[in-house]
């Protein structure tokens, strides 16, 4: 059996001893693990027939389909790396992100080519196009334009010779400040995740996991990479409502599913007929603490189901997980550290903190990610060598610092505090409250505004928005609210827009004080949405 040091071979390998088992269900399609691992090799031959040199960049801006699995370890294969772009992003956000990276092939749809055409004027690394489907003729573009089947019918090629320290991926996450930053992902990285999450969770080669997360979350992606790890089947779905989510479990018989607590939460509130509990072995909820009431009734609900609460960042792919045998003595704690991993809870100085004592999550270990693209600045802000462990060494250790504290009790287990940062977590997203400004702005609207994040029972966090109108201007709160629909994703949107008139509250740094606004707001949702 073919060892697996790299990301693709994840596929040859299950291909290798079982190339008939499903690799892939889509709708009706169904893929072999053989056919999966011809599709790849066809995919990175015809990449570098395009001309793609080793470690540059593919983005993939599609839905959950086989081509994106298919482009993603095709890049990987062709010795490049992969950039997963979220299918809900706007052209604009498409386009930053093709430009930060200097993205060199962009694999998308005719669906979804007309939006991004006047972007792609702007992406001037980009050189090919390559295009699933078919569809009416387009713009003429400044990049050569590829049928996902041309560059299919190149034939199998050698790829770039890359080994597992190598860069693999990149994936775009909203920092505190600014743009999203691009944290970077090494072979070596994404293998051993694969590997340590599909220790923890029992996957086996008779599990049918439901990739039901976009796939440019590290925990969406995880679901292939675990799968494929044990010649599992994944089940991609795109859906519309909750229901959708149900009736794929059913119908596919699932047997693990990991979802963000606002997933959970509408999940939690429908009827699960019975025999689900029969062959879902396993829940998993990841990107924020799931509700105690919402595990109580889902637990009631799957009596014979295992529930995983697990903590992680894009930093280091995966973190922690509590084993379901201690969710009923500690069902507000995220666990200890996965398999082949080290989470400490160290003070400002860098000394280990005692027991129950408030401090800063810092993972070492094979997992820990290569820095942010193109942001070294930022990298050193978060990943930096373990205090006490740089003398005398060749390469000193480099852990990532999390910016979020944790306390660890008398028995080893983590229990999540807050975030250092002003990140605002919604329905699983990470999102950068300047990012939202930054839209605001450009509607030229407002004369100041605010983003800030409110506790909200089904989304963990809601986007509130405080503006002030521009000097002789009125403040129209629905035409601006109009604008955010138009130029953000929906986990944007606020779900409250306050109009206020004079200058929003300063710090002592003379910056917007969105701490002391979101005080205002944290009663706003109580009892449900506003």
């Amino acid at each position: 059996m073919l060892t697996t040091h790299l990301l693709h071979e994840l596929i040859f390998s299950s291909a290798e001893s079982r190339p008939d088992a499903i690799a892939l269900t889509h709708q009706s399609t169904s893929v072999s693990y053989g056919s999966l691992a011809d599709s790849v090799h066809r995919c990175a031959g015809g990449l570098v027939g395009l001309g793609l040199a080793r470690g540059e960049r593919v983005g993939i801006f599609l839905e959950k389909r086989p081509e994106f699995v298919i482009a993603a370890f095709g890049t990987t294969a062709a010795g490049a790396a992969f950039v997963p772009i979220n299918p809900l992003l706007k052209p604009e956000q498409v386009g930053y992100i093709l430009r930060d990276c200097n993205v060199r092939v962009l694999v998308t749809s005719f669906a979804r080519l007309e939006s991004l055409v006047p972007a792609l004027h702007e992406c001037h690394d980009l050189r090919h196009v390559v295009l699933t489907g078919s569809g009416p003729e387009h713009a003429p573009l400044p990049q050569s334009v590829v049928g996902w089947d041309q560059l299919q019918v190149a034939g199998e090629s050698r790829g770039h010779r890359v080994i597992d320290e190598d860069m693999v991926a990149i994936l775009y996450t909203s920092g505190s400040t600014g743009r999203p930053k691009g944290v970077v992902l090494s072979h070596r990285n994404m293998v051993t995740g694969a590997k340590s999450v599909a220790s923890y969770l029992e996957n086996r080669s008779t599990d049918t996991l439901l990739a039901a997360l976009p796939l440019s979350f590290d925990a969406g992606f995880s679901q292939l990479t675990t799968a494929f790890h044990v010649g599992a089947r994944a089940v991609l779905l795109n859906y519309l409502l909750p229901m959708d989510v149900l009736n794929a479990m059913v119908r596919e018989r699932i047997t693990g599913l990991t979802a963000v607590p606002p997933l959970w939460i509408q999940l939690a509130q429908l009827k699960w007929p019975g025999s689900v509990s029969e062959h879902l072995r396993y829940i998993a909820n990841t990107g924020g603490r799931m509700p105690l009431e919402i595990l109580k009734t889902l637990r009631a609900a799957l009596p014979k189901t295992r529930p995983y609460l697990m903590y992680g960042l894009t930093e280091a792919f995966r973190a922690t997980y509590l084993p379901p045998e201690e969710v009923d003595r500690r069902p507000d704690s995220i666990g200890k550290a996965i398999p082949n991993s080290e989470v400490l809870v160290l003070r400002e100085d860098g000394t280990p903190c005692a027991p129950n004592e408030p401090g800063e999550l810092v993972q070492r270990g094979a997992l820990v990610g290569m820095g942010y693209w193109n942001d070294p600045e930022k990298t050193a802000e978060r990943y930096k060598p373990l205090p006490g462990r740089e003398a005398g060494l060749v390469r000193p250790e480099i852990a990532v610092f999390s910016g979020d504290t944790v306390r660890r009790d008398e028995e080893g287990y983590l229990y999540f505090i807050g975030r250092r940062d002003e990140m605002i977590k919604t329905s699983g997203y990470r999102v950068s409250p300047t990012e939202i400004e930054e839209v605001i702005y450009a509607t030229q609207r407002v004369g100041e505004c605010a983003a800030v994040g409110v506790d909200h029972p089904a989304l963990g966090q809601a986007v509130v928005l405080i503006a002030t109108p521009r000097d002789g201007q009125t403040l129209d709160g629905a035409g601006l609210l109009a604008e955010c629909k138009m130029r953000l994703p929906a986990y944007m949107v606020p779900a409250h827009v306050e109009m206020r008139v004079g200058s929003l509250p300063r710090n002592a740094n003379g910056k917007i004080d969105r701490k002391l606004l979101s005080t205002e707001f944290h009663s706003l949702f109580e009892g449900g949405s506003a």
